[in-house]
């Protein structure tokens, strides 16, 4: 994707103002419930962390994506879960608090992890493409300041002045969803003359990311005996990705639009899935 006012402003902008709005629902406290849900916290990071990238490395290779898609789905597997895990975990009637631990400490995580996956991707999958690496330093500053920053002031507004968080918060959650779409739609229109053949390559791919995440997720979590809303919190945070920020990395930390494509066709999907899984969440009340 060449250089261009949306890579270069609005999309760290929009993110940004994405952030900022996750910020407003978070307090001090959320990163304190590790020491009231070990298990379940350590279990949705390994998930987050460390699964996710394995999956897609897997589903890159045995399906063959091409190498530029195919780090597209490794950027994605990279970002951390988003904002729209801890609605559709409310939606779903999950554990929220829970949710919204995993998501701060997931985001917080991720702005170190992210260069190292992205940078093992170019290499494995791009023979030769040690010039397209991302430079580890200049990416950690660069996703500090489109997530982590904002959020924290965020937290901030919440923490001096709570009503005008409250007051702020449906504005900033509209606002929100309106640049989601924008974004998503963009990076999929500028490779509109290419659109069918990324979507018949890169769409089972997501889809079974997506698949993967949530099944193995919720299996996992039932499996160290957690009870059902944890579980599924752990499912979702597992399978919803922050798509926006996998765009914003793809298109302008390595302007290239066909890497934004996964990230883009992910998060269409995973509103499809997510739907069941909040239908399956609240007929389990």
């Amino acid at each position: 994707m060449e250089t261009s006012v949306l890579t270069e402003l609005f999309l760290p902008l929009a993110l940004g103002i994405i952030m900022f709005g996750m910020g407003l629902s978070l307090r001090m406290d959320d990163f304190k419930r590790i020491l009231i849900y070990p298990k379940a916290v350590s279990l949705g990071l390994f998930n987050q962390l460390v699964l996710l990238p394995f999956l897609a490395f897997l589903i890159a290779n045995l399906l063959q994506l091409s190498p530029e898609l195919a780090v597209g789905l490794m950027i994605l597997a990279a970002c951390p879960g988003g904002a729209t895990s801890n609605l559709i975990t409310h939606l779903a009637k999950g554990d929220s608090a829970l949710s919204i631990t995993l998501t701060a400490f997931s985001s917080l995580i991720t702005v170190l992890t992210i260069p190292f996956i992205v940078n093992f991707s170019i290499g494995y999958f791009i023979p030769g493409g040690e010039e397209q690496q991302l430079e580890v330093l200049g990416t950690v500053v660069a996703v500090l300041a489109i997530t982590i920053i904002p959020v924290a002031i965020g937290m901030l507004v919440l923490k001096k002045s709570p009503e005008l968080a409250h007051r702020m918060d449906k504005p900033f959650r509209k606002i929100s969803a309106v640049f989601f779409i924008i974004i998503v739609l963009a990076a999929i229109l500028k490779e509109k003359s290419n659109l069918v053949q990324f979507f018949i390559e890169a769409g089972p791919a997501s889809l079974a990311l997506n698949l993967a995440t949530l099944g193995l997720g919720f299996g996992l979590a039932k499996f160290a005996r957690l009870d059902f809303k944890q579980s599924l919190t752990i499912a979702i945070e597992s399978g919803i990705q922050n798509g926006t920020l996998g765009i914003t990395i793809a298109a302008t930390l390595m302007v290239n639009s066909v890497m934004a494509i996964p990230s883009a066709i992910y998060s269409l999907i995973m509103f499809g899935t997510a739907a069941l899984v909040i239908f399956w969440g609240n007929q389990k009340k």
